[in-house]
């Protein structure tokens, strides 16, 4: 009898599976307390005890009441907390799939899309300080008496009608709520002389809580009318949506995608449902959420890591219980927002590398996420780019997307100038000897300064020299962690690693060979900076980078002076081609076009061409042509010919053909399988072993392990392992074998000192 009552103790009690934010691909089962047995529903968070003295935030993934194996021991909840499921089913379904695909953990996904301030029990609402009309005085009549009363109290006289303008207290359509910090600031008045307003039973003051979703104020503007070349491009859009989930916007600089971005916006929204706009960059998020605040207002809502957790959170409650539709821009993390349901997803600058997420797991591209995040609401996506990657071409022109191509720049834009400069045969010559510069590109630097011009000089590194090297042995400085050369940083006067941020102060003397001769090789854009200054002195320069422009604000300020004309010259790396908007830059100089195709990687040609692209967009001048200098050593490059028609056909072509042959994306899908170790010879031997346990199933659809040019990062050794498979082949099917080798791998000594990640597609 006994051991029936248990049994049916037993049954009677509920179990949850939840998934908790750990690199971990299962889920784990806890019994559920009766006591908050009504409160625990699917996708609720709870508190869960793991090992010892540890307690996490799980999400619970199903509910049942299967008894567990009586040789398991089934620990309970500790806490629910917040009985309301915190995601949709469709998310679940995303985290799976990107678990899936880009071969990581489930609960490495649960962590990188919940925001950490979701995971707390309590959250303190944010509050404001409110002053309003006390009861007695709300009535027109009274008003004019309480002014007459203040005659002689003209400071709170004053304070008073600055609130009664604010509040509008007597107007029912305009009357509002009025902040104490508002009130004080306008007014420029005292807190003493608006204590003494409370004092005399006036106003009243009051806590309200408030949202921390900063508003993004805009002018409410109406949508601008599409010229004749946006209409078009609208309308075959929306036809091509008829037939295609994903429909691909090959639109030219400056040609107007924004704004058929706001047509397509609207039309979803009036549908009832929400709309993700994706941008690469934080810095980029600022400049169009304001557009796009113009015509949508508070239905506008910006998501990245600038804003705090707390934002972040009131962001995804907002969602959860979302009303009306909304528009959310922001970064790649944006896909992971709980969305009940979206119509639209687009993705601007769709090539952009900065969707692709390296560190820390899961290692996934937001592109092709937000591609599935779509589908899984059955909505539609948008990539835009005047320079797609060859992957969302290739599916564009093979018919698995949409192909929309808007070639017809906006107004009176012309396509810039460009001219190709053989600084290997200037140095030959030794006309370039001395100097960064040609000679072309000083003279049209000089002409356009003289006019009240602007120019930008695009050097995608960062310091003064690249490299510092002893004249009599050859010896050069590296990091003691990585297997990188120092940087030298003048400003600082510090030789910097840029992998690991370790540095140390400039060599005087050899340590190899005691020589005193130390040159330093190799230009930065601090370099490029000093030149500037000694050939135009007086000239306002100013320097774009990661060591300038750490923060958000810092990038902010230095552009938005660029383009307020207090610096006549901008010089800087990569970020230049992250939303630099000016009509006054007569001339753009890319000054080693060469360092951006002398990259080993399968896309350094089609990224060098993007890269080169966007930074020759920069250039140009209200109705007249801009002109851009490139300084290469080899101007007959296939490449560099396109680069100079603009002929991004040409360059597709080239590179697609090659890929083709040499079975890379988007023909074939890579797995790089990368293997770290503090001990270099015991990596090798496993890289070797591994890659002969994978040959076994996979064949030759496995390269040999390689080393990395770089093949020491932060005291690790690197070695990779390329796999290479056809597309046919299900990315699960995969997954199974690489598992299993992983099993097969533990047998052997030191592997389990290795650490292993993938990287899918990259």
């Amino acid at each position: 009898m006994h051991n029936l009552q248990v049994l049916f103790f037993f049954a009677r009690m509920k179990y949850a599976e939840v998934i908790l934010p750990l690199p971990l691909e299962n889920t784990y089962t806890y019994r559920i307390p009766s006591e908050i047995e009504p409160f625990v529903r699917v996708y609720s968070q709870v508190t869960v005890p793991l090992g010892k003295n540890r307690s996490y935030t799980a999400i619970v993934k199903k509910i049942h009441d299967s008894l567990p194996d009586s040789s398991f021991e089934c620990k309970d909840i500790y806490t629910v907390l917040d009985g309301n499921p915190v995601i949709y089913p469709q998310q679940m379904w995303l985290w799976e799939w990107i678990a899936s695909y880009y071969l990581s953990k489930t609960g490495e996904v649960y962590k990188a899309a919940v925001p950490p301030g979701l995971n707390r029990r309590r959250y303190i609402p944010k509050k404001e300080t409110c002053i309003r009309l006390s009861a007695v005085c709300c009535n027109e009549e009274v008003m004019h008496a309480v002014f007459s009363s203040l005659k002689r109290a003209k400071q709170q006289e004053r304070l008073l009608l600055f609130f009664v303008d604010l509040a509008q207290p007597f107007h029912p359509e305009l009357s509002r709520e009025v902040s104490k910090k508002e009130l004080l600031k306008k007014s420029g008045e005292s807190v003493s002389v608006l204590e003494g307003l409370i004092k005399r039973g006036i106003l009243e003051s009051y806590e309200k809580e408030v949202s921390r979703i900063q508003e993004v104020r805009g002018n409410c503007q109406e949508q601008h009318t599409l010229t004749d070349a946006q209409q078009k491009a609208y309308a075959e859009i929306r036809a091509a949506f008829m037939t295609k989930s994903v429909c691909l916007l090959n639109g030219v600089t400056s040609s107007g995608k924004t704004e058929i971005y706001t047509h397509l916006i609207s039309d979803t929204l009036q549908q009832g449902k929400h709309v993700l706009v994706l941008l690469p960059e934080i810095a980029l998020t600022n400049r169009i959420t304001e557009r796009l605040a113009n015509v949508f207002g508070n239905r506008l809502l910006a998501y990245h890591s600038g804003v705090s957790d707390n934002v972040r959170v009131e962001i995804w409650n907002r969602l959860l219980h979302a009303k009306e539709p909304v528009v959310v821009v922001g970064v790649r993390s944006s896909v992971f927002l709980p969305f009940e349901h979206l119509g639209l997803v687009v993705v601007d600058e769709e090539h952009d590398s900065s969707y692709w997420q390296q560190d820390p797991a899961p290692r996934y591209h937001a592109r092709n996420t937000a591609i599935m995040l779509a589908h899984s609401h059955g909505a539609k996506t948008l990539l835009g780019s005047a320079t797609p990657s060859l992957e969302s071409y290739h599916n564009a022109v093979s018919g698995k997307y949409g192909l929309v191509r808007l070639m017809e720049p906006y107004g009176n834009t012309k396509a810039s100038l460009i001219r190709l400069e053989n600084v290997k045969e200037l140095r030959r010559r030794k006309i370039m000897k001395d100097s960064l510069f040609s000679p072309f590109l000083k003279e049209k630097m000089e002409q356009t300064l003289k006019r009240g011009e602007q120019v930008v000089l695009f050097q995608n590194r960062r310091g003064f020299a690249m490299v510092m090297e002893c004249k009599s042995c050859g010896h050069v400085v590296r990091c003691t962690h990585c297997d990188v050369s120092l940087t030298y940083h003048k400003r600082m006067n510090r030789l910097v690693c840029h992998y690991c941020g370790s540095f140390i102060s400039p060599l005087s003397q050899c340590p190899a060979c005691m020589g005193t001769e130390i040159k330093l090789m190799g230009f930065g854009t601090e370099k490029v900076v000093e030149e500037i200054e000694s050939l135009f002195p007086g000239v306002q320069t100013s320097r774009l980078d990661f060591d300038t422009a750490r923060t958000n604000s810092a990038y902010e300020r230095i552009l938005k002076d660029f383009e307020q004309g207090k610096s006549n010259i901008l010089v800087g790396t990569q970020m230049l081609a992250k939303g630099l908007d000016c009509n006054k830059v007569g001339v753009v100089g890319i000054l080693n076009a060469d360092s951006l195709m002398n990259v080993p990687d399968f896309r350094a040609h089609e990224r060098a061409f993007q890269l080169m692209m966007q930074i020759s967009s920069c250039a140009g001048l209200q109705q007249q042509q801009g002109i851009v200098v490139i300084q290469t050593s080899n101007p007959d490059h296939p490449l560099m010919q396109a680069v100079q028609t603009f002929d991004f056909e040409q360059m597709a072509t080239i590179q697609l053909c090659e890929r083709k042959m040499f079975c890379y994306p988007p023909y074939f899908r890579l797995i790089t399988i990368i293997l770290r170790c503090g001990d270099e010879q015991m990596l090798e031997q496993i890289a070797v072993r591994y890659a002969e346990i994978l040959f076994a199933d996979f064949g030759e659809r496995v390269l040999p392990p390689f080393t990395p040019p770089v093949n020491r990062v932060q005291m690790l050794y690197l070695r990779h392992i390329l796999l290479k498979f056809e597309t046919s082949i299900p990315v699960n099917q995969v997954r199974t074998v690489l598992e299993q080798a992983n099993r097969q791998m533990l047998s052997i000594p030191g592997f389990r000192k290795v650490v292993v990640h993938y990287e899918v597609d990259n």
